[in-house]
């Protein structure tokens, strides 16, 4: 028996679009890694990079459940001693919530070139207009 390999030459990649008004921000950043990583497709291969495009709209609007929008926050450091920033999601959300949108999706994909490669593939807005309406993106199929 012979097993399928994708090759990443081969593939024809799409475009989707992601509506994450009202929903929760989790849930629309699982979705858009699968659709990233290529998890939907017949010929998903893990070491390939066989994923799609992914335009998430309404960025902005997306939900935190529970308690998260005062209690989470980002941290990142600068390299310098005392240089620990961190930022609460409830300001983020207000400021940039493309970043955070971004930010759930990287954590879900690999840590190395294939999910960097992957990671390119993911256009935020925060409101419901994209700049990508010449690659004619379809809306994906909700949940």
């Amino acid at each position: 028996m012979s097993t399928y390999m994708a090759k990443k030459e081969t593939l024809e990649r799409k475009w989707y679009v992601i509506d994450a008004a009202g929903k929760p921000l989790g849930k629309t950043a699982v979705l858009a890694a699968t659709i990233l990583r290529g998890k939907h497709r017949p010929e998903f291969t893990p070491k390939v990079d066989c994923g799609e495009f992914v335009i998430i709209i309404n960025a902005k609007d997306a939900v935190l459940t529970g308690k998260k929008l005062e209690q989470k926050y980002y941290r990142h450091h600068s390299g310098y001693i005392g240089g620990l920033k961190e930022v609460s999601y409830k300001t983020l959300m207000a400021t940039k919530p493309e970043l955070a949108m971004q930010l759930a999706v990287k954590g879900m994909l690999a840590k190395n070139k294939l999910g960097s490669a992957q990671i390119n593939r993911l256009k935020v807005y925060a409101g419901a207009e994209h700049k990508q309406q010449a690659q004619q993106p379809v809306a994906y199929p909700a949940e």
